[in-house]
């Protein structure tokens, strides 16, 4: 389960673009909880301590109980804008969580027992489509990763979310078909696609320096690249 963290906040008396930077200056960062049939809160927080909890890495599918007039607000942060100079934060939303709330979430995959893989063993590479889940879960059983098990996996294997054992509490936000997280794929297939790519890029003359060579991560599975292309739009 993701960590939960708590925010200290302070009530925005002022609104606008003015007493925005004001508070900036001074190093604190606006912000607004809203949602859960209540009307939205503005509120400002320390940037800090904004900047320490996005440090950890999992922020955006972590819990945030924000401390705010003696009140402890469950919430979950939904954006954090960043100065486009200084990557500072400028602006963040929270939602505000009720009790037994369902949220959704993008959660990271990683990928274990790789030495039990056949096909790894014999130089095959794993192709990851999706880096993260999108899952919808309960309020209290946010996980922090989701664990997927590539023991017994050949070549030319695809793993697809029906196989992922997801954690009580948390489903696939996608339902409307059984989509590609991973192949595995063989060296000799990457380096024919990127042959294909070098051979393309010769013919047009452009985006190549003097023995470059064009490289890809996708392989020749055609599921998966319906999927990054779905991922895209």
């Amino acid at each position: 389960m993701s960590d939960a963290l708590t925010l200290p906040a302070e009530t925005r008396e002022r609104a606008g673009k003015g007493a925005s930077r004001a508070l900036r200056r001074e190093g604190r960062v606006p912000a607004v909880i809203y949602g859960g049939k209540e009307e939205p809160t503005p509120i400002h927080v320390e940037a800090k301590e904004l900047v320490r909890l996005l440090d950890t890495g999992h922020l955006m599918n972590s819990i945030v109980t924000i401390e705010l007039g003696g009140k402890k607000l469950k919430t979950l942060p939904k954006d954090v804008a960043l100065d486009p100079v200084s990557d500072r934060p400028v602006h963040a939303d929270f939602y505000r969580l009720a009790k037994g709330a369902k949220v959704e979430v993008e959660v990271p995959v990683v990928f274990v027992n790789e030495a039990g893989s056949p096909g790894l063993k014999k130089g095959g590479v794993l192709n990851v489509v999706r880096h993260e889940l999108e899952l919808i879960c309960d309020m209290d059983a946010i996980p922090s990763e989701i664990e997927i098990d590539v023991e017994g996996k050949e070549v030319g294997d695809s793993i697809h979310i029906s196989e992922v054992k997801l954690p009580e509490g948390s489903e696939s936000a996608i339902t409307d078909r059984d989509f590609t997280i991973a192949t595995l794929v063989a060296p000799s297939a990457l380096k024919k696609s990127e042959g294909a790519e070098g051979d393309e890029e010769d013919q047009t003359g452009e985006g190549m320096e003097p023995g470059e060579t064009a490289a890809t991560e996708q392989g020749p599975d055609d599921d998966a690249a319906q999927e990054q292309e779905d991922k895209s739009e």
